[in-house]
């Protein structure tokens, strides 16, 4: 059995800071830029919360499949179609010109700002933590 217990902490608190991310963008972009800007930084953290997810989900059901010893469900389709529906709301949304395309990007990679929260969380833990040695 997988040790979930032990991940889904990490992976909690790496979705709730993607989420805390996306809403601080969104609210300090509101009385400063163009509507499109926050539109963008909305649209993109929305499809990153949505794509971290599902990349979730198809993870733990591949690996839940190897662990049984199944054959695979999950089709190669399957995992590329996510990015499909993501590029395809993207496009569209830019062809409206709904939204920044720059402030589109920087809102799908609030999973990268989670990563060095999480990163930096664990960097003083390991610090407040660390046993003197003689």
């Amino acid at each position: 059995m997988l040790p979930a217990a032990a991940n889904s902490g990490v992976e909690a608190r790496i979705f709730r800071t993607m989420a805390f991310a996306v809403v601080l963008a969104v609210v300090f972009s509101l009385p400063f830029v163009q509507w499109r800007i926050t539109v963008g930084l909305l649209l993109g953290g929305i499809l990153s919360l949505l794509n971290h997810y599902w990349l979730s989900i198809s993870t733990a059901a591949a690996f839940t499949v190897l662990i049984h010893g199944a054959k695979p469900r999950l089709k190669v389709a399957k995992y590329i179609l996510r990015y499909l529906v993501i590029a395809t709301l993207v496009f569209i949304a830019y062809k409206l010109n709904l939204v920044s395309l720059a402030a589109t990007i920087a809102g799908l990679s609030s999973f990268v700002v989670a990563l060095f929260v999480e990163a930096l969380r664990e960097f003083y833990f390991v610090i407040i933590h660390r046993e003197e040695t003689s």
